[in-house]
């Protein structure tokens, strides 16, 4: 139950040192603890039992899209600012409740990076009443549920950079002219007529990614509908099963799409459950649809995975971060990282 909620007081965290060049803060800067989708929330007990906290509550403790079952999208710790410690700002992922009526005049967010520790993600939301940040919080759920998520992608990306699969980018680049990041854990593959698959049977579980192209001839392409049927064409081609009449379809009901922003420029974003027809193999999918307008072709990348009566949720997660590196054919964008959509960063 919520009510299960505990009050954070952490032992002694072992605070590691490491170079860092390029910091504002000097040569060193500590490294930041706590473990991947971990976030700290820094408010005033009364507060965060009442109303306003509870709103705040309800979108951290959503549960992620498109897996299937229940999984919280973040595990939640909380303090009050007068326990909010050297030890506690370490922590990779925090959250200030900033509620005071002789400061502000209307709700909004402050964020900032790399405060304290490094790698680390500080969104400040501030209001000048409870009712004010309960109405904000709700009103923009989706924002701070991607500036967390997107924070940790960042990360994965960062890692991606220096150890992806150099193999699979060489692939992909000659298959598509696209270029793209993936762990180098995956090294099965699979080729078809304009289509690529990559992944790995670990034992924690079965990690994909495929990319696919075709001409883009269809003004409803960016539909819901027409990407089911295109994905289910592709996945029954290239795809079997173990046996005949066996193959990987989408589960339509259990799909949501979304526009999004992808290296600058529009992308639908799929996500939901496969499983294989004639068998009962499934699990989440994520997938990027977008258009090579040097082309005129649709480029889809997904990533999915199989790892019955497992928690997916950081499986999938950490795939889906390669998503965001594909580049498409001519592509002028510089660097990777997902773009922080919120107000304004705090200039300390």
């Amino acid at each position: 139950m919520k009510k299960h909620l505990f009050y954070l007081s952490m032992a002694l965290v072992l605070t590691l040192f490491t170079a860092c060049s390029n910091s504002k803060k000097g040569v060193f800067t500590p490294t930041s603890s706590g473990r991947a989708y971990e976030l700290l929330v820094v408010v005033n007990l009364d507060v965060w039992e009442r109303p306003a906290g509870r709103a705040l509550f309800d979108v951290l403790d959503s549960d992620v899209p498109g897996l299937p079952q229940s999984e919280r999208s973040f595990r939640m710790m909380y303090t009050s600012p007068s326990n909010y410690d050297a030890t506690l700002k370490l922590l990779r992922n925090i959250i200030i409740v900033d509620i005071n009526k002789d400061l502000y005049t209307q709700p909004k967010f402050k964020y900032a990076k790399d405060v304290y520790a490094a790698p680390q993600s500080i969104l400040t939301i501030q209001a000048q009443d409870e009712a004010s940040f309960e109405k904000f919080v709700e009103e923009n759920t989706q924002v701070i549920i991607d500036f967390f998520t997107h924070a940790e992608m960042n990360r994965q990306i960062a890692v991606l950079k220096d150890k992806h699969s150099d193999y699979i980018a060489t692939k992909i680049k000659s298959l598509f002219d696209c270029d793209v990041w993936v762990p180098g854990e995956l090294t099965s593959t699979k080729e078809g007529k304009d289509f690529f698959w990559a992944g790995t049977n670990a034992a924690t579980g079965d990690q994909n990614f495929i990319i696919y192209s075709y001409p883009y001839t269809d003004k409803d392409t960016f539909t819901k509908k027409h990407f089911v049927q295109m994905r289910d064409s592709v996945m029954k081609a290239n795809i079997p099963g173990a046996r005949e009449g066996m193959y990987m379809m989408t589960d339509s009901l259990m799909t949501d799409v979304r526009p999004i922003s992808v290296q600058g420029e529009y992308a639908l974003e799929a996500r939901g459950l496969w499983r294989m027809k004639g068998d009962f193999m499934g699990g989440p999918y994520v997938s990027h649809t977008r258009l090579d307008k040097v082309n005129q072709r649709i480029i889809v990348s997904e990533i999915f995975i199989y790892s019955p009566d497992k928690m997916k949720r950081n499986l999938v997660r950490q795939m889906e971060a390669s998503l965001y590196t594909l580049k498409l054919p001519n592509s002028k964008q510089e660097g990777v990282d997902i773009p922080v959509n919120v107000a304004s960063k705090d200039s300390k």
